[in-house]
């Protein structure tokens, strides 16, 4: 199975309140909401004269890129649990507290600051969604670069977010109950006063769910979790500064690809070469033993 999947990914692979609680998936326009744990692989390609060195008993494998040439692909090794599960390392609260002792730790609020700045958008087919930060989130149809039609979904309420956040507990822990081991962590705020729904008569609202995720911020889901009600997920690598959010943090894994040598050739050929001299030594010497006689 691990040639199949190193296949897949060479073809796939393009070049003030602190409450923090776990975020609940649902059904999502778009997808993105993988378990966070997971492992994740990236590949690393090196140059020529200065190759990746494999151990030993490094698993490796011949792949082509789009452009036909090919690599030795080394596939890392993942170290797992009696469970078949990767190890993750785990943060221990006893430990947080410690280090909140001793350094002065940042809020949530405080690391979602690099947010402030231009709006973040994503396309869901016909609707585009446009997010400010601490501003306001919208619905948008656009055509030829103008808006022609809109929803606002939420305005910022900074009492709504204070007193939603209040009534939890840092050490809250949900889980997804489609997942064994999806528990994704999220700070969130309230957007209210949105525009008025038809169908509730009631104006929109949406929790914008922020959560630990690299490499770069962006809106990575929205779901409507009843009607004219919104949850916005919204990655943000800076919070996974913070030691509560560390768990949540995927472990990455390398695979190292070096240019294939113009001489290499693969262990099961060289087998089948092997097998060929042995036949042919073998048929030789009764050759040898025959005409002897």
């Amino acid at each position: 199975m691990r040639p199949l999947f190193l296949f897949f990914i060479l073809f796939s692979f393009t070049y003030a309140s602190e409450q923090i609680f776990p975020a609940h998936i649902g059904s999502i326009f778009g997808g993105g909401g993988g378990r966070s744990r997971e492992p994740k692989y990236k590949i690393e390609f090196h140059p020529e004269d200065s190759p990746f060195h494999p151990d030993d008993d490094q698993e490796s494998i011949v792949m082509p890129d789009k452009n036909g040439q090919k690599f030795i692909c080394y596939l890392p090794k993942v170290e797992r649990e009696k469970s078949g599960k990767p190890v993750i390392q785990h943060n221990i609260s006893s430990m947080i507290v410690e280090t909140e002792k001793r350094v002065k730790q940042k809020t949530p609020d405080e690391l979602l600051e690099v947010l402030k700045g231009p709006c973040f958008l994503r396309q869901e087919g016909w609707w585009s969604y446009e997010f400010c930060y601490q501003r306001k989130l919208r619905q948008l149809h656009v055509e030829d670069d103008k808006v022609v039609q809109q929803f606002v979904l939420g305005e910022y309420d900074p009492e709504a977010t204070a007193a939603f956040n209040q009534n939890l507990s840092d050490i809250s822990t949900l889980k997804d109950p489609r997942s064994k081991d999806a528990s994704q962590r999220y700070h969130a705020h309230q957007y209210t006063n949105g525009t008025l729904c038809d169908l509730t008569n009631k104006p929109r609202e949406t929790e914008v769910r922020f959560v630990c995720s690299e490499p770069r911020a962006m809106i990575s889901s929205i779901t409507e979790i009843s009607t004219c009600k919104y949850a916005l997920t919204v990655q943000c690598p800076s919070l996974c500064k913070h030691p509560l959010f560390q768990e949540e943090r995927p472990v990455w894994h390398t695979i190292d690809c070096n240019v294939l040598p113009k001489d290499y050739e693969d262990a099961k050929v060289r087998q089948e070469n092997r097998n060929v001299e042995i036949v042919m030594v073998t048929d030789s010497e009764n050759s040898d033993s025959e005409s002897e006689q």
